[in-house]
């Protein structure tokens, strides 16, 4: 079953470069997609699409039935209520505990206390965090902060994770556990995973469905691909 569906999506800034070029893209439920190239690849332009951070200049990206390039500024909260978004900087609250921190994204969308408590203590679970439940982020290791962001993205149950570049401040160990805690993820509840990184030995290891972009087009969709540098 079709999740999400790029069609002819062209994507040009006010400056007037154009960071991706009528793209076409299907990514079934529960697929766990890399999506790698180079700088000005259009990678993260790609990615801020999905989230609509930025809208396409034309085409269309059908999220769950949700046609995302029309979707007006006061409707974004529908689309994002389905997906959840890690990014390279852990975004954290400071002054929140890790179960806080996990917990303000149940609270903004006026869950009830219970419901939230099931919720995030189930998400640091998957997460391998439930004996810290009460640490502040400056008290956790920096896979430790990530997996924090890990567990507030997939707390209410999304049927879609966006990853920009996770693992970019980890080191390689700390990145194949995050890795790890994606992929059982993907795993255990078919959550789809589309993944941004430049990382190349992750990309290799992990052996996923890799989708290459190169000056905004794409270049390679490959089942079970590995990083590809001569495409990049």
């Amino acid at each position: 079953m079709e999740l999400i569906r790029i069609k002819n999506v062209t994507k040009q800034y006010k400056n007037g470069v154009t960071a991706v070029y009528d793209l076409d893209l299907k990514i079934k439920k529960g697929d766990f997609v890399f999506i790698i190239g180079g700088t000005g690849s259009g990678k993260s332009t790609l990615i801020k699409m999905l989230y609509r951070e930025e809208k396409p200049t034309k085409g269309e990206i059908i999220i769950g039935g949700l046609n995302v390039a029309r979707l007006k500024n006061s409707k974004v909260y529908k689309l994002r209520r389905k997906l959840g978004i890690v990014f390279q900087d852990y975004r954290l609250l400071p002054k929140a505990t890790v179960y806080e921190n996990v917990a303000f994204a149940l609270e903004v969308i006026g869950a009830k206390k219970e419901e939230i408590n099931k919720k995030v203590l189930k998400a640091l679970e998957v997460v391998g965090l439930k004996g810290k439940v009460r640490n502040y982020p400056n008290e956790l290791s920096g896979g430790e902060q990530q997996r924090v962001a890990i567990a507030r993205a997939i707390v209410n149950n999304p049927k879609l994770l966006l990853c920009d570049e996770p693992t970019g401040n980890l080191d390689p160990e700390m990145s194949m556990e995050i890795m790890k805690v994606l992929e059982e993820i993907n795993n255990t509840t078919d959550t789809t995973i589309v993944m941004v990184t430049h990382d190349k030995a992750i990309v290799d290891k992990m052996k996923k469905r890799v989708v290459t972009l190169k000056d905004g087009r794409l270049v390679s969709d490959v089942e079970k691909g590995k990083y590809n540098n001569e495409a990049i």
